[in-house]
């Protein structure tokens, strides 16, 4: 008997249960489902998981409990769109290559799924733009959506806990404008969400041990800040030029505050 007093046979079971229970109860009433989240280590390898192999649901080794729990999803909802989301895959790095392979395996052998959900947690306030649109770009070249699913920005914080200055504020705009330039400028790419909208309830603060915070689009008493125009005005990549082709390009040429 394995991890949490199961056998394979026993958790196949009630993980096929689980999935069909709640996709039938929302079916045709959702557009798209997550069906499996952060399946990936930061070193691109395939996380130990009671579903994965401790003790697993007895599908095979490998990525066969995602394609698995993808198909008992499809078979619950036809209609609906099937993702599988990671955080720290926003650009070209290990996870995305281990992810890349993963679905294209998938589209090549019809396995159903539609799109990858990328988190776009950011904590450097010089994020790799270029490689975030390569990114986007090749998971599109296979012919999946993608789609930016808990966007934040994490400015520092004094020893106090004390919010950024004027400037971070600024930078924290433009990143919010670039990356939705850098999806909406790709057709596939067409969904955008943030982790949250104020940062009263953000969880940066909590998981940074107060050395990082104030990472979305309204402040503590739900005013507007730089941030929410920024990801207003790259939702329109019409009104700016291409990105630059520097390797990190985030200040020119592109949308700018």
């Amino acid at each position: 008997m394995g991890g949490g007093q199961f056998f394979p046979a026993q958790l196949h079971h009630l993980l096929e249960e689980h999935i069909r229970t709640v996709i039938e109860h929302y079916r045709g009433k959702v557009f798209a489902w997550d069906v499996v989240n952060e399946a990936f280590d930061e070193n691109g390898q395939l996380r130990s998981t009671i579903c994965s192999d401790a003790p697993g649901i007895g599908t095979g080794p490998g990525t066969s409990f995602i394609e698995t729990a993808l198909r008992w999803t499809h078979a619950a909802d036809p209609a609906a769109l099937l993702f599988i989301n990671h955080a720290e895959c926003e650009t070209v790095n290990r996870k995305s290559d281990a992810a890349y392979k993963v679905v294209e395996d998938f589209k090549r052998r019809k396995i159903p799924i539609d799109g990858i959900g990328l988190q776009m947690h950011i904590f450097d306030l010089n994020p790799d733009c270029e490689g975030i649109a390569a990114n986007i770009r090749r998971f599109a070249s296979l012919g999946l959506l993608v789609h930016v699913t808990e966007m934040d920005v994490a400015l520092p914080l004094d020893p106090e806990g004390q919010p950024h200055t004027p400037s971070d504020l600024v930078r924290q705009a433009q990143i919010y404008k670039k990356i939705a330039w850098i999806c909406f400028s790709e057709p596939r790419c067409t969904a955008f969400q943030t982790w949250g909208f104020t940062d009263k309830y953000s969880w940066i603060r909590s998981s940074t041990h107060g050395t990082k915070g104030d990472a979305l689009l309204f402040d503590a008493v739900d005013a507007a800040k730089p941030s929410f125009f920024g990801l207003r005005d790259g939702m329109d990549p019409s009104s700016t030029p291409a990105p630059s082709s520097s390797p990190r390009a985030l200040d020119s040429p592109g949308p700018q505050l």
